[in-house]
């Protein structure tokens, strides 16, 4: 199973980094992307397609000249003539990197990479400026369950504004703490079968053409989820992921449960381990369409 990565976004709303391309926003060590393929690589999913656009440069050179070293304990022997590294991030991952734009939207980047998922029934896409601590495999099975085209995880909207319901005269009837209401929105991690691009016309937005699209044919879910989830759009969402991630209490980092207990490589997308792997894939296989 394959992820697309949406990563042309300039991250211009977030200030101190002009000239890095939005998933290239560090969190700690890492980029916001590492830390969303990590968290896809912890469910076994470690194929992964980047659709690049502004600053393309910028992140093909960080993984050309990626050093393991910075993220991984290591033991230094030999006065440095030997390094033997205690864990590895990528080693096994694949990453296909596609030029899809400098100004494309989203739907025509998707449909860049077309062609790099041939032979893939389903497929994941995410817009790799948001975190999750979602378990991915519960989201997979409400997904094949319920045999759609397309489903997308919906949460509440991490905002400070006040919904206001006023009449024709300015009088005001209600006001709500948009966290408090029942508004939900689009959080991305997204799950698609492959006739999603049989809804997709040249040059439209995902969400703004097909996705209705999708609503009229009664083939787009949307998973409700009330855990942690953050989009990083502003400085101060990157300073709040930021400090979770310093006090070490930052949620999405499911890979390190996994330390203790079998290996993230033994687990496959349904979250079922790799000696179990060929049920996995009959129940995977099982909920597609012909």
């Amino acid at each position: 199973m394959k992820v697309v990565l949406f990563c042309g976004g300039l991250g211009m709303r977030i200030r101190d980094n002009e000239n890095v391309p939005k998933p290239m926003i560090t969190i700690g060590y890492r980029p916001i992307v590492w830390h969303l393929m990590k968290y896809y690589a912890h469910f076994g999913i470690k194929d992964f397609i980047l659709c690049l656009g502004y600053r393309a440069d910028y992140i093909k050179n960080y993984f050309l000249t990626y050093n393991e070293c910075v993220s991984n304990d290591f033991t230094l022997s030999e006065g440095g003539r030997k390094l033997e590294l205690l864990k590895s991030d990528i080693g096994d991952w694949r990453i296909t990197f596609v030029d899809t734009g400098l100004n494309s939207n989203i739907g025509q980047r998707l449909k860049a990479v077309e062609k790099h998922l041939a032979g893939e029934d389903v497929f994941l896409a995410n817009y790799a400026d948001g975190l999750t601590d979602l378990n991915l495999s519960e989201q997979m099975a409400h997904f094949l369950t319920h045999d759609k085209i397309a489903s997308f995880v919906s949460v509440k909207p991490n905002l400070s504004f006040h919904l206001v319901n006023a009449d024709e005269d300015g009088r005001v009837r209600t006001i709500e703490d948009i966290a408090r209401s029942h508004l939900r929105i689009n959080g991305g991690f997204f799950i698609f079968r492959r006739n999603i691009f049989d809804y997709m016309r040249e040059g439209e937005e995902l969400v703004r053409e097909p996705f209705q699209r999708l609503v009229a044919s009664d083939e787009l879910l949307a998973y409700r989820y009330d855990g942690f989830w953050q989009a990083m759009d502003t400085f101060k969402d990157r300073q709040g992921l930021e400090q979770l991630y310093a006090d070490g209490n930052a949620p999405w980092e499911l890979w390190k449960d996994s330390d203790a207990g079998p290996a993230a490589s033994q687990v496959d997308p349904l979250g079922i381990h790799s000696n179990a792997s060929h049920d996995a894939h009959s129940l995977l296989r099982s909920g597609l369409r012909a």
